[in-house]
């Protein structure tokens, strides 16, 4: 850890607060070189076209779904609010709930390769493990340590004051996504069959259950500020906030394979509040966890704290 204390913290992010993070670029950068140069580079195709490496028809393994990691982690990690890196290096290691337990970046990856990739944990000694930590090390360079910089988040979005609908979602996915993830959420493949242009939103070549994009808050926010891709941002989105929401509601309704999360979340207290499998702290139902509306819980779990807070 470095010495930086918390008035320094709060600078920092005062100034990156008037604009958004960008990540560093390879060709300006004079002062990475030889082999921590090289695993970058590698580190950065990983991220890109990691079918390709580790996919069903690997090169390396083939321990993943044909999906790459920048399918949700956008332009290899470095597109500002679109689920980037910057502040991974900076944050990690770090307490998470969802597993009750301190996490290094080795196991955010192995995460990501388990669930959103629906695959197995990559080898945390291999050429490839090392490369894609010194990418996203690197990424994240020149933030300081505890730092989460403007920009480096997905973002959030209000709740709505109705459940999330997924009749009405089909209809933006029909009007606005289908021309591209396929109508029955196939995706596209490249011409080698090997892995996807565009990835599939369900079917068995998708994320699991257990993957950040089965939240409806981070999907929501995801296609929000992103998709169509190229097209949406955050400064000018295509989607009202209702439809992110509803098509969120759609796309996580489908089917896809499933994970086993009971160790999930040990303190069930600390659950977010849709998350879609109980059991649960409060009176809710999981219907209601996973759609929406999501205010009632909101308010019940913020009464609960004050009156924990007043009983202490």
């Amino acid at each position: 850890m470095s010495n930086t204390n918390e008035k320094d913290l709060q600078l920092h992010a005062a100034l990156l607060k008037d604009s958004a993070w960008e990540a560093p670029s390879l060709y300006t950068d004079l002062v990475t070189s030889g082999k921590e140069r090289a695993q970058v580079i590698y580190g950065e195709d990983l991220i890109a076209n990691t079918a390709k490496y580790l996919g069903p028809k690997g090169s390396i393994a083939q321990i993943s779904n044909g999906m790459n990691c920048q399918n949700c982690h956008l332009d290899a990690g470095k597109r500002a609010w679109g689920n980037n890196f910057g502040a991974v290096y900076s944050t990690y290691p770090k307490y998470r709930e969802r597993s009750g337990s301190i996490e290094d970046i080795h196991k955010r990856i192995n995460d990501c390769f388990v669930r959103s990739l629906n695959g197995q944990p990559l080898d945390t000694n291999t050429k490839e493990m090392e490369a894609m930590y010194a990418y996203i090390k690197w990424v994240g360079k020149g933030v300081a340590k505890g730092v989460k910089p403007y920009g480096s988040a997905l973002g959030k979005l209000n709740y709505l004051d109705r459940a999330a609908s997924p009749d009405k979602g089909k209809n933006v996915y029909t009007q606005l996504c289908q021309r591209c993830h396929g109508e029955r959420g196939e995706g596209q493949l490249n011409l080698d069959s090997a892995s996807f242009a565009t990835p599939p939103l369900w079917g068995i070549n998708s994320y699991n259950d257990g993957a950040g994009l089965y939240r409806l808050s981070s999907f929501a926010v995801f296609v929000k500020y992103n998709m169509p891709f190229n097209i949406a941002s955050r400064k000018s989105p295509a989607l009202t906030d209702e439809e992110a929401w509803d098509v969120a509601a759609f796309v996580n309704s489908q089917p896809r394979p499933h994970m086993d999360q009971r160790a999930d979340w040990p303190d069930m207290t600390k659950k977010p509040i849709d998350f879609p499998f109980g059991p649960y702290a409060d009176p809710f139902t999981q219907h209601q966890h996973q759609f929406g509306p999501f205010k009632p819980i909101e308010e019940w779990k913020k009464l609960i704290h004050k009156e924990l807070a007043l009983r202490n």
